[in-house]
């Protein structure tokens, strides 16, 4: 089925707001990562980012997202997406076929406003709902370089981002299914939480 959609060539050029929130998490409670590749791990724990993102023009796509990553040990910032879903047929067969992004679909509601709310599910069940509300912000819109690593076709596949984002601290309450994908995270408090507002995102290959 993915592979009759059409989707552009990479690098994708994204824009749109974002809510992500950054957990300390046991490294034998991780989900399981690429072959070849092992987590960065600081006192037997390692960075788990969780974001909901909703994909808005001037970007080349709308849609959309909630996705976890698991920082990875490399000489320059890492991540690995594990677990991802999308609104969107067009990103989900782009994801899977041009980086070994495992991109499922769901059903989103984003609430934006002075508080952000959030529910991810799909048609069989619940996967998680987020409450997100600024306290304070950056002035300053800030670069960011950084690598996702999967496997495509046997082999690791490493795809450059370059971002660019102004940055507000906010509180998060989330409710995640304690038997979905992002079950190991469901008894746990995020130790970071951040508003992206207006970010410019460029992913992929030149």
């Amino acid at each position: 089925m993915a592979a009759a959609v059409s989707y552009p060539p990479q690098p994708w050029h994204l824009a749109g707001h974002a809510y992500a929130s950054v957990w300390r998490v046991p490294e034998a409670e991780l989900p399981p990562l690429p072959e070849g590749t092992r987590p960065a791990v600081v006192g037997g724990s390692a960075t788990v980012v969780t974001a909901w993102i909703d994909y808005q023009p001037p970007g080349q796509l709308s849609y959309s997202e909630l996705l976890a990553t698991v920082t990875l040990a490399a000489a320059k910032p890492t991540a690995t997406i594990t677990d991802i879903w999308v609104d969107s047929e067009v990103s989900l067969a782009g994801g899977r076929e041009l980086w070994g992004i495992p991109k499922d679909l769901a059903v989103f509601d984003f609430s934006p406003g002075r508080t952000f709310t959030a529910t991810a599910a799909t048609g069989s069940d619940w996967i998680a709902t987020a409450a997100f509300s600024d306290r304070f912000g950056l002035p300053l819109r800030v670069p960011a370089a950084f690598e996702i690593v999967q496997t495509l076709g046997g082999a690791l596949c490493r795809t450059p981002v370059r971002a660019r984002s102004a940055a507000r601290l906010a509180s998060a309450r989330w409710n995640l299914n304690p038997s979905g994908a992002l079950g190991f995270l469901a008894s746990r408090t995020p130790v970071l939480s951040l508003h992206l507002p207006g970010f410019e995102l460029h992913f992929g290959q030149v």
